[in-house]
């Protein structure tokens, strides 16, 4: 199963140095300097608004200038405040719009000038009210808000706002990107990856705002659609993006970049080749490649923090975004070198957008040269995960990816010989209601599940074509329906267990059971996935932009879910619990033996009704939070990519009166197998057989 079709490879080189750490130009030196918005210094006496001396570890802030909204927080270093983060924003839906008088119409300027926060810059209002006003007003090429973005000063707040704004263009999109909108939406980036705006990127509240900018970019030109053999597409001075069809008979392939580092005459090159042999793996119809290149985004990409890591390793070239069709594996790289001294190691590595580290696994160096650096990159897939069904991001680990496709592979071969087995018995084990509707549940329990792991995997092998097609929204409503099918016949099931426990004397008819059965295991799941699309789809938030799964960043449907999964759990745990009570059978006198025999069989119970109840869900609150470690998305995968497996063998095979169904029905093949060898090695002892 391959994750994507098209997927997005940022590969760059960065160096070690064996004496001194070797550090941009670009960065901020830990705060040495304090500065207005727009990188303008601050005189000592703005140090006085922090109130109180200056104690190690203690914090103040102060509002922003009158032009700006939002405030500035610092810190106490070594005795001096120093500035730490800084949210001041002069973009709105006001600001971005007031040369085409157009935020008059939008709702949010509409009611009132209200302050922006960016403290928790996730989805502020201001922001989805420009992309709408993007795709009412100006949707060929965001002409309508560029120079109010170039006009603005770089500061800390407006940088995330424009991360912010681009990210939700990126996800909010609908239909193939053109030339037009790409150059456009890439003016909008180059903004603020200005080497003038680099040292504001250290006050960023947010520390993904650079991870979550190139994978906005990368997005968004994944989708761009090309028309000519070879094309230049975008020629900013801090990002380009080039482009071209392919076929299998396309000749050797090279990207050749020279982009300006500081805002000087000095250039710094980059290529990036794709060798004859990848070339000839490629599907009959044309595919298309393409390659943005990033001079100064080296100097801001900041790598998630981890204990006893190493001193950060600078960037030390351009950074190159390759977006490739599914075949292509193995790319050729090379970079000139910023830093050419001759103490400095270059180590060729590629960014993970996830785990928002660089991977030095994804790269291989083939030579160091003193200005120069040849890579050798491994454009691999993954899987889609198991755990992304709980997750709201998606997790890319090899070890996931085994358990996934080893699992499910296993949980679907279980499920099919589990509904063999019922169909081989049926006559046989359903002698009273409840047995009769216990395995009427399991059946559709077994349905649901394989029905869902089929969607899952399915999904997870689309192309990037399929992604942005009808497909990937059929695929997504019916893994979704149908896991939750799967939930509900649990609680069903659950509810069966309560109703024979408690109700002993009075029995209710097989018609109504069987009513209310299929009316809780179909009929909850389709009212709920039903609703998720209605809600979702207008907004064009129902999916994941990277995966056919429910979205998180955007509407929340990930929770149409999970809210529902989890709150079944949690009440299938209560039935667990009155089972386990109600087979304690305490008595006066009992010995150790009686007392041991008790706890085995209410574990037996436990475990039996575990993987039937879908109680190993409940790992899924875990990997709902952000940041969780990654055992806890092992331990969910483990646990329900093989719940197939386990209904098998707790809810099929460790039933007695299954095993002796299926001994008995042997039993009678191998009698009418033995008749039938009788007859035919004696014609008249077979009529006499017949006869009888």
């Amino acid at each position: 199963m391959k994750r994507q079709a098209a997927m997005v490879c940022c590969l760059t080189l960065f160096l070690v140095t064996e004496s001194s750490h070797y550090r941009s130009k670009f960065h901020k030196q830990d705060g040495d300097k304090l500065y207005h918005p727009g990188g303008k210094h601050k005189t000592e006496r703005n140090q006085e608004k922090c109130l109180g001396p200056c104690i190690v570890s203690s914090n103040c802030s102060e509002s922003c200038t009158q032009r700006f909204h939002g405030k500035i927080e610092f810190s106490c270093k070594q005795h001096k405040w120093r500035k730490s983060t800084e949210t001041c924003t002069s973009l709105s839906v006001e600001t971005l719009f007031k040369d085409t008088n157009i935020a008059s119409r939008l709702s949010v300027a509409a009611s009132s000038s209200i302050p922006l926060h960016v403290l928790d810059f996730r989805a502020p209002e201001s922001v989805l009210d420009a992309v709408q006003g993007l795709r009412k007003y100006c949707p060929l090429d965001y002409s309508c808000i560029i120079n109010a973005v170039k006009s603005s000063e770089a500061t800390s707040g407006n940088i995330a706002f424009i991360v912010e704004l681009l990210k939700n263009i990126s996800t909010s999109l609908s239909d193939s990107v053109t030339r037009e909108k790409m150059k456009g939406y890439s003016k909008i980036a180059n903004h603020i990856l200005n080497p003038e705006a680099i040292s504001n990127w250290a006050f960023v509240p947010d520390e993904k705002a650079s991870s979550d900018l190139l994978k906005s970019v990368n997005y968004f030109a994944k989708h761009l659609d090309i028309h000519n053999e070879s094309e230049n597409i975008v020629d900013e001075l801090f990002i380009q993006t080039k482009g071209f069809r392919i076929h299998p008979n396309t000749s050797e392939k090279r990207f050749n970049f020279s982009m300006n580092v500081n805002n000087t005459t000095r250039t710094i090159s980059g290529m990036i080749e794709i060798p004859r042999q990848e070339l000839r793996k490629l599907p009959l119809n044309a595919s298309q490649v393409i390659t943005i290149a990033f001079p100064t985004l080296g100097a801001i990409l900041t790598e998630a923090p981890v204990q006893n890591e190493t001193p950060p390793k600078a960037v030390n070239g351009l950074v190159l975004s390759v977006i490739v069709p599914q075949g292509l594996n193995q790319l050729l790289l090379t970079f000139e070198k910023m830093n050419k001294s001759r103490n400095a190691r270059a180590q060729c590595v590629g960014w993970h957008s996830s785990k928002r580290r660089w991977e030095e696994k994804a790269c291989e160096t083939m030579l160091d040269l003193k200005n120069q650096v040849k890579c050798r990159c491994n454009h691999t897939y993954t899987l889609m995960s198991f755990s992304i069904l709980m997750s709201p991001t998606l997790i890319e680990d090899k070890v996931l990816d085994y358990i996934t496709c080893i699992g499910l592979g296993i949980s679907i071969l279980s499920l099919m010989l589990c509904l063999i087995i019922e169909a081989v018995v049926w006559s046989r084990v359903v002698v009273t209601e409840i047995s009769y509707m216990r395995h009427v549940c399991i059946v559709n329990i077994a349905v649901s599940l394989l029905t869902a792991n089929v969607c899952f995997i399915v999904a997870s092998n689309f192309n990037k074509e399929a992604r942005d097609s009808n497909w990937c929204v059929a695929m997504t409503f019916f893994s979704h329906f149908f896991y939750l099918s799967l939930f509900f016949w649990m609680l069903f099931k659950a509810l069966l267990i309560i109703y024979g426990i408690l109700v002993v004397f009075r029995r209710m008819m097989k018609s109504r059971m069987i009513t209310i059965g299929f009316t809780i295991g179909y009929g909850c799941p389709l009212v709920i996935a039903v609703t998720t699309v209605a809600v979702t789809v207008p907004g064009k938030g129902y999916m994941r932009p990277d995966v056919c799964w429910l979205n998180w960043d955007n509407t929340k449907a990930l929770l149409a879910f999970a809210v529902p999964a989890l709150v079944i759990v949690a009440v299938n745990l209560v039935v667990v619990l009155v089972v386990a009570l109600n087979t304690q059978r305490p008595s006066i006198g009992s010995s150790k033996s009686q007392d041991m025999t008790i706890i085995m069989r209410i574990s037996k119970n436990v475990v039996i009704l575990t993987p039937l109840l879908g109680l190993t869900w409940g790992f899924g609150i875990a990997t709902l939070m952000e940041g969780t470690p990654l055992i806890f998305h092992i331990i969910f995968s483990v646990l329900n990519a093989f719940q197939g497996f386990f209904i098998l063998l707790f809810g099929t095979i460790m039933d007695h009166k299954i095993r002796d169904a299926l001994k008995m029905r042997m039993s009678s093949l191998k009698g009418k197998s033995r008749i039938a060898e009788n007859a035919s090695l004696s014609p008249t002892n077979a009529s006499k057989l017949m006869n009888r």
